[in-house]
C-alpha cells in the first residue's frame, strides 16, 4: 500500500531546509509521510528559537523575543494560535499527537542560555534531550537513552557553530551511549546523534551538513542502531 500524501509544509520546502539545517532536512526525507508534517512543525519551532538567538544584536532583545515564543506556545493549550505559520502548524500537527504547547515551550530555556555571558551547557543538553523525547513520541518509540542522544546532538550542533567548549561537555552523553543500540523505529532520529558523534570524533574543521558522507553515515546507522561504539 502506498504512503498517504505528504501534506505541504507551513513554509516552503527550501525555506524549511534552510531554517532547520541540512542534516535535519535529510532526516525528514526518511520519516514516514504520515508523521512528516508533525516533525516539520517540531523542527520549525526549535529552529525559530535558534533564529532569534542567531539574529540577536542585544541579548536583552533576544530574550524578549524568546519569551514571546514561550508564551505563545504555552497559550496553544488554551486557545487558537495567532496568525503565525509555525505556531499554526504546531497546533494542527503536534497538539493532536499529545505534544502540548507547554512541552514545546520547554525548549526555550536551552536557547536562552546562549544569550548569557556564561553559556550553561546543562540547559543546552536539556533542550536536546527534550527535543528528542518529543520526536520519539511522534515515532511511537521509547528508549531510556534517547535523552542522551538528544543532549549529544544539541551540544555538538551548537558547539560546531561557535561554542567549542560544548564539545568537551558532549563527551559525557557520548560515553553513556557507548554500544547502546536503538530500536529500529527510533533510528531515523538517533541517526542525528550518530552524526554528532562523528563530529565529536573528527573535531574541527567539521564537514558541511547534508553532504553525501553524512547521508551515508545516517543510512549505516539505520542498520546498526549504534551511535558510538566507545572505542
Amino acid at each position: 500500500m502506498s504512503s498517504p500524501p505528504h501534506e505541504p509544509s507551513a513554509i516552503g520546502s527550501d525555506e524549511l531546509a534552510a531554517a532547520i539545517g541540512a542534516d535535519r532536512a535529510l532526516m525528514l526525507q526518511q520519516v514516514r509521510a504520515d508523521i512528516r508534517p508533525a516533525f516539520e512543525a517540531l523542527w520549525a519551532i526549535d529552529a525559530a528559537m535558534a533564529d532569534v538567538v542567531a539574529r540577536a544584536t542585544q541579548p536583552a532583545l533576544g530574550a524578549i523575543k524568546l519569551a514571546w515564543w514561550r508564551e505563545q506556545l504555552e497559550a496553544l493549550d488554551s486557545g487558537a494560535p495567532p496568525a503565525e505559520p509555525r505556531l499554526d502548524a504546531a497546533a494542527r500537527h503536534l497538539l493532536p499527537r499529545g505534544i502540548s504547547g507547554a512541552d514545546l515551550a520547554g525548549l526555550e530555556p536551552g536557547w536562552a542560555a546562549l544569550l548569557d555571558e556564561q553559556v550553561a551547557a546543562d540547559r543546552i543538553a536539556k533542550r536536546g534531550a527534550l527535543l528528542f523525547r518529543l520526536a520519539a513520541r511522534l515515532l511511537g518509540g521509547e528508549d531510556e537513552r534517547i535523552g542522551d542522544a538528544g543532549a549529544l546532538y544539541a551540544l555538538v550542533s551548537v558547539g560546531r557553530r561557535g561554542v567549542p567548549e560544548l564539545m568537551t561537555v558532549a563527551a559525557e552523553p557520548a560515553r553513556r551511549l557507548a554500544r547502546h543500540r536503538f530500536a529500529r523505529p527510533l533510528r531515523v532520529l538517533s541517526a542525528l546523534a550518530r552524526l554528532a558523534a562523528r563530529d565529536l570524533a573528527s573535531g574541527a574543521p567539521f564537514e558541511p551538513e547534508g553532504t553525501p558522507p553524512r547521508l551515508a553515515a545516517m543510512l549505516r546507522h539505520r542498520f546498526s542502531g549504534v551511535v558510538t561504539r566507545g572505542d
